[in-house]
């Protein structure tokens, strides 16, 4: 009897739980999210085709239009002079660099020059006897003769018996010894060719100079150059005497320079032209880093765009009747955020920024307030 009723219990029990999950099953209800379809909204601008202006961008670094390399071609110590020689130091044109102790040199200077005086001296009497009509310029010539100064150059020699007498005697030997000792006297004072600054010193005030040794550098602090690298392409559209902006990237100031010089090789490994632009600015220094842009040439029926805006293939994406689609265009310059494409038909609505996830097709919305049409 126990067993019949426990068997009867559990059927009981399996048919309530069967209904039981069924209405738990029915009573629950799935939400569906309404779908919303997504239109991106997009920046477009109406293509006007025009002049656009291709400018090359280069680089490089400055350095001075004029140095010159120091170094001396006597041996003596380097005395001190009015002017500190050390870097930075500044020197008005004419004034002394570099003075080296020429004392004993001056002295055989000064001892070749009395040799010629008294070589000279010694012909007058036979000058005034011989040939006394020109007795006078030489007296005039030996009148003055100052020891102190440069040796003036001798008399012209009208004729030949004249210029027999005087090499006869010894005197224009002794006349071109004097001159090249003026010369070699005058390489132990070195003067500033320009106004400029010291750069580098390699000697201070009491060393012993040897010749040949190099002493420091000199530059121009007025006039810089700098050097860039063309393509090959760009060569034969810039001129010398062409304007050229140049902008300090660290902050943004700019220069005006001008091109003095082009290179006539190309550069077997880079392709790339040399050249040099010239500019003046109180405020520049040598090695300072600038950024040239060079008007290479005008692209006619053309317009610039954002490099980002050129996909693959060269194309470009276009609206038509708020779907995006795409155009076939000829790009012919890219700079570094920029590009010129041509063969991109006049009204038409082409993309202006980047879109993420764009492809052919896809609804979009312009969005309401436009730029200026994009022009050549």
């Amino acid at each position: 009897m126990r067993k019949i009723i426990f068997t009867v219990l559990g059927i009981l029990l399996i048919v309530v739980s069967f209904f039981l999950a069924g209405y738990i099953i029915d009573s629950k209800k799935t939400f569906k999210p309404k779908s919303e379809k997504v239109v991106k909204t997009v920046f477009t601008e109406v293509v006007e085709n025009g002049t656009v202006p291709i400018i090359v961008s280069a680089n490089g670094n400055l350095t001075a239009k004029q140095r010159v390399e120091l170094y001396a071609e006597v041996q003596g110590v380097f005395k001190k002079g009015s002017k500190l020689f050390k870097e930075g130091q500044s020197f008005r044109k004419g004034e002394t660099i570099i003075n080296i102790d020429a004392d004993e040199y001056a002295a055989s200077v000064q001892s070749a020059k009395s040799n010629l005086f008294n070589q000279l001296t010694a012909v007058m009497p036979d000058l005034r006897l011989d040939y006394p009509d020109i007795y006078s310029k030489w007296q005039d010539y030996l009148t003055n003769f100052d020891m102190s100064k440069s040796t003036p150059a001798l008399p012209e020699m009208a004729t030949e018996k004249e210029k027999f007498f005087i090499s006869g005697r010894g005197i224009l030997t002794s006349y071109y010894n004097v001159k090249n000792l003026e010369q070699r006297l005058s390489k132990y004072r070195i003067v500033a060719p320009f106004s400029g600054v010291l750069t580098e010193t390699l000697v201070t005030e009491g060393t012993l100079v040897r010749s040949g040794q190099k002493l420091g550098e000199f530059i121009n602090t007025e006039v810089y150059e700098l050097e860039v690298a063309i393509s090959k392409r760009y060569t034969d559209l810039l001129k010398v005497g062409e304007s050229v902006e140049l902008t300090n990237l660290d902050d943004n100031s700019t220069y005006k320079g001008k091109v003095t010089r082009i290179n006539g090789s190309i550069d077997q490994a880079t392709q790339t032209v040399n050249a040099y632009i010239e500019v003046e600015d109180k405020n520049l220094r040598e090695g300072m880093y600038l950024e040239a842009d060079l008007d290479a040439k005008k692209e006619e029926n053309a317009i610039e765009v954002d490099r980002g805006l050129l996909l693959e293939d060269n194309k470009i994406f276009v609206v038509r009747d708020s779907i995006l689609d795409v155009i076939d265009v000829e790009p012919v310059y890219f700079s570094d955020k920029r590009v010129v494409l041509k063969n991109v038909p006049n009204g038409v609505t082409i993309v202006s920024k980047p879109i993420s996830g764009a492809y052919t097709g896809m609804a979009v919305k312009i969005y309401a307030e436009q730029p200026e049409n994009t022009k050549g």
